[in-house]
């Protein structure tokens, strides 16, 4: 493999010749090759943004030569285009500040841009990494800035889109089965009736809740901290850049960013975060019990519970030939205890920033798109290859509101409590039905039976 000399404060290294990164990337590379997660490229790409707009701000200001903002922007979006992805070998276990990461991509558009104005990579003409590609930023203000237009952008274009399929297809059972009536059950025991779609109902209010949560937290995540530069007082940037970078990102992306107000705030914590996702571990613990309703509802097919017919999606066993397992349901349930345990991370993460700096950034970042990309997955497959080709197996559905005893609710404000009890009680023991039992003590005729225990009209009130 041939090798360049790069330089940096400390000294000389050599990179592979093949490669935009230098020194700083080459250093990280080797003292944190800590396990095999690398930056999330949502990352890369956001800092390649924040280098674009820098340098059309800077530009415009006369402060970079034009020559030199033109192949910065052109660079930045070969980033942003992923024709530059295999130089960026970081992994997350790195500086707190995520230092490494933006140095990183300073590097590689350096590099990039000497090579398109003619000259030659890692000596730093005309264009030098630091000075022109980093120019009124520190990493401090990069990373989070670059974190919260991650978030923005994969919320936007990924998560809430899939959440609406989900949400729709909820809905739209939940009116397909508005007429089928069906034992409901609490503490896991027999309960009064609802209808199958009244039950969907509440699935479908969840998910429709966790997107309107989402949405909220959003807004947020919309401050930027660009422009604060070190620890947040905007040393060695010009008044009101943080203005008109925010501005440029904003223009770019197509989302309504703006300029943190207090820059302190953002640089030494990240609480917007930290409540987003709290938003995305109340999502998760909502599609918990989705996921685990539908997978028990669908158990079976002869001993289980038995209401729902589950799509099949592939052979359930390797031994039992003919098995079909709820696989949905359980990709979706594992994806929950991954989001609720990213949560606890960021949570305790978020929590450790101490004076003017939280170091816990590529953390915070790596859990945080890690649970929204994987909960934007886990609901859309959901709905597509779950949710929307489930039926209801009316026949059991039937059988279990017959055989059920809880049906006497109806008849207490008729017969009293206690004679209701009694006789679900006498029904149990002695595995008979319900009205058969009622009928024995003489309390009330078959008519007024038939008339009161009328499964249809026990799901709403009177």
């Amino acid at each position: 493999m041939k090798l360049r000399k790069e330089f940096d404060s400390i000294g000389s290294v050599n990179v592979p010749n093949d490669k935009y990164w230098g020194a700083s990337t080459q250093r990280s590379n080797k003292f944190f090759n800590i396990g095999k997660i690398l930056v999330n490229i949502s990352i890369i790409k956001s800092i390649a943004i924040i280098k674009r707009s820098a340098a059309i701000v800077h530009s415009k200001d006369k402060l970079i030569n034009s020559k030199i903002s033109k192949a910065i922007i052109k660079a930045s979006d070969e980033v942003i285009k992923g024709k530059l992805d295999k130089n960026f070998p970081l992994k997350v276990w790195q500086t707190g500040s995520g230092t490494q990461t933006n140095m990183n991509v300073n590097e590689v558009i350096a590099n990039r841009s000497i090579e398109i104005l003619g000259g030659k990579k890692g000596t730093k003409k005309p264009v030098h990494p630091n000075d022109h590609v980093n120019k009124s930023q520190s990493t401090n203000d990069v990373f989070p800035t670059a974190m919260h237009i991650s978030i923005a952008q994969e919320t936007i274009s990924k998560l809430l889109p899939n959440l609406k399929i989900l949400e729709k297809e909820l809905k739209r059972k939940s009116r397909e089965f508005k007429d089928i009536v069906k034992i409901g059950r609490t503490h896991l025991q027999d309960a009064t009736p609802l209808s199958l779609g009244q039950e969907f109902s509440g699935y479908h209010v969840q998910i429709q809740k966790s997107i309107q949560r989402i949405e909220v937290a959003l807004k947020e995540i919309f401050d930027l901290a660009q422009g604060g530069t070190a620890v947040g007082t905007g040393i060695n940037s010009k008044k009101n850049f943080d203005k008109k970078i925010v501005r440029e990102i904003a223009k770019f992306t197509k989302i309504p960013f703006k300029p943190a107000a207090n820059k302190f705030a953002e640089l030494a914590a990240h609480d917007s975060i930290v409540n987003f996702s709290g938003t995305l571990n109340t999502c998760a613990v909502a599609l918990m019990k989705i996921s685990n309703d539908i997978r028990f509802l669908g158990s079976g097919p002869r001993a289980g519970y038995g209401e729902l017919i589950l799509p099949e999606n592939e052979p359930g066993s390797s031994i039992m030939p003919g098995k079909i397992n709820p696989t949905q349901c359980e990709a979706v349930t594992m994806v929950c205890v991954k989001v609720i345990g990213n949560h606890s991370g960021i949570t305790i993460a978020g929590s450790h920033g101490h004076f003017e700096l939280n170091v816990f950034k590529p953390l915070i970042a790596h859990n945080i798109l890690q649970s929204i990309d994987l909960i934007a997955d886990s609901t859309k497959n959901f709905a597509l290859y779950c949710v929307k080709g489930i039926k209801a197996n009316k026949k059991k559905i039937q059988e279990h509101l017959d055989n059920s005893l809880m049906l006497v609710t109806a008849l207490a404000p008729h017969i009293g409590y206690d004679n209701a009890a009694k006789i679900a009680k006498t029904a149990l023991k002695n595995n008979t039905k319900l009205k058969f039992e009622t009928l024995k003590t003489g309390l009330i005729s078959e008519k007024e039976y038939n008339k009161i225990v009328n499964p249809k009209k026990m799901i709403y009130p009177e």
